[in-house]
């Protein structure tokens, strides 16, 4: 099966994409419609999509396209994992002229560091550094 990776926002299906993550992502379990769409309003979505149209996969980046980046949401639907959907979204984003040159590019991950490993992630460096306010169940409130 053929897939095209776009970033084009309006043809990025945000009723699937929230069905994926709030239903099947261990990181977003339950997010709400609004503050999944708001976020995708205030971010770079990317879509890897089937001849017809259909998305397949995705991934969020949020960024100030000159020296920040955090990719999130990456997701494959389980129909079309195994097709290299990940490495094609990954490639896609470490070419995109919007993320050239930034400082810092970050994700976090449970499960796939290998895949990112492939384009340069390694293990987050002055850690000591960084801070967090964590809620991790402020969907479920």
């Amino acid at each position: 099966m053929s897939y095209e990776v776009s970033d084009d926002a309006e043809r990025f299906d945000l009723l699937r994409a929230h069905r994926w993550i709030a239903t099947q992502s261990y990181w977003a379990e339950g997010i709400p419609f609004q503050t999944f769409a708001k976020a995708c309003a205030n971010s770079m979505t990317v879509g890897a999509y089937t001849a017809d149209g259909a998305m397949a996969a995705m991934a969020r980046v949020v960024t100030d396209r000159a020296t920040f980046g955090w990719i999130c949401d990456v997701f494959v639907d389980e129909d079309h994992r195994g097709a290299g959907l990940g490495k094609r979204i990954m490639a896609y984003l470490k070419a995109h002229p919007d993320l050239q040159n930034l400082r810092r590019l970050h994700l976090a991950t449970r499960d796939a560091h290998g895949l990112y490993r492939q384009f340069g992630f390694t293990e987050l460096t002055g850690v000591a550094n960084w801070m967090e306010i964590r809620d991790p169940d402020v969907y479920r409130r």
